[in-house]
């Protein structure tokens, strides 16, 4: 299975779709983590693995490992600009340069290239932020997340929904947790150095935390109390199968942008997030020099764009009866997972 041919589900079994949607977090941090996984799919070990890297190969699992976590280790801001059609391809070029760019997507709006800017200081990301001005001549609006009421990539795919855990019928849980614009993940020496092997994935062996602490250089009981430790104070939000959701058709996404009354934010943001169609929800600031309003922002994936249209319909009416606007996306332009070199001062 190296490569995808027709529909992508008729290229796995039913091993593999409970690897892909129950392994999409809470891989055991153990010395042979495979163990239990395989135990649960009632397989070998070897198997697991292989399956592992067999999902990764087809391109359905983007990465195995780590889901970090930019804002709470630097400092990571949302940004966008109005590019004229013309120099589109120009300015989408020079905005990627920059490694500290790691999303970079088109949108159908006049803020038409919405990119994410992950550095290890608001300094540093707000110099970024000022070079791509300079460079292409369109200003950039700059909206830092101030509020996170719920951010989950994690939902079954291995399915017929046409949108992001329509199967599901439970609310999720959401509350408003603050996000500091000049945070600092405050690592120590074996976490920095921890993150840094993580971020492109974990080794596909049956010992991954015993290649990761050969490869630093720790103890591997060490690196699984680190492991535990970053994941309880949010640095990693989950471990485990990291999908494309393009791939398994989920390329519907829309980004709904609202213009929620100040002293209803939090209880109308907890509110949206806990929705078990939302997937993303978060404040940020208006900008009204740059004639941006909105202050809250929502994401929807799905199938159907149509599903997608009906469920922000609905939220519309029943949950945030205010001012949108709805940015689907329309190309990736970039891409990648945050890169932590300039985050945790190596």
């Amino acid at each position: 299975m190296s490569t995808l041919s027709g529909n992508w589900r008729e290229a796995i079994d039913d091993v593999d779709a409970a690897l892909i949607d129950g392994y999409q977090s809470g891989f055991p941090v153990e010395e042979r983590p495979f163990r239990q996984l395989a135990a649960d799919l009632g397989i070998d070990e070897t198997d697991a693995v292989e399956r592992v890297r067999a999902l990764k190969e087809a391109g359905i699992v983007r990465r195995f490992g780590a889901v970090l976590n930019p804002p709470v280790i630097g400092s990571s801001t949302l940004a966008a600009v109005q590019a004229p059609e013309d120099r589109f391809d120009e300015v989408a070029a020079t905005i990627n340069d920059y490694r500290q760019v790691n999303h970079n997507y088109a949108r159908d709006h006049e803020w038409n290239m919405w990119f994410v800017v992950t550095a290890g200081s608001q300094e540093r990301r707000d110099e970024i932020l000022a070079e791509i001005e300079a460079e292409t001549g369109c200003e950039v609006l700059n909206l830092p997340m101030l509020t996170d009421y719920y951010i989950d990539l994690e939902f079954p795919v291995v399915n017929s929904d046409r949108f992001a855990r329509e199967s599901l019928e439970d609310r999720t849980d959401s509350s408003a947790t603050r996000i500091s614009e000049s945070a600092t993940g405050d690592l120590s020496a074996l976490e920095a150095d921890l993150l840094l092997e993580i971020q492109d994935g974990f080794p596909l062996s049956a010992t991954p935390y015993q290649d990761i602490s050969e490869n630093i250089g720790y103890p591997i009981e060490d690196v699984l109390e680190a492991v535990s430790r970053l994941l309880a104070n949010g640095c990693i939000k989950r471990i485990g199968c990291i999908i494309n959701h393009v791939v398994t058709g989920f390329d519907a996404n829309c980004m709904v942008v609202w213009d929620v009354p100040a002293d209803r934010l939090d209880e109308w943001g907890e509110r949206a997030g806990g929705l078990p169609y939302v997937t993303l929800c978060y404040h940020r600031p208006r900008r009204p020099e740059q004639e941006w309003s909105y202050n809250l922002f929502t994401m929807i994936h799905g199938r159907d764009p149509e599903a997608v249209d009906e469920k922000i319909d609905e939220l519309a009416a029943d949950y945030l009866p205010v001012n949108h606007e709805r940015l689907y996306s329309t190309e990736t332009l970039k891409q990648t997972g945050a890169r932590y070199e300039d985050l945790v001062g190596n």
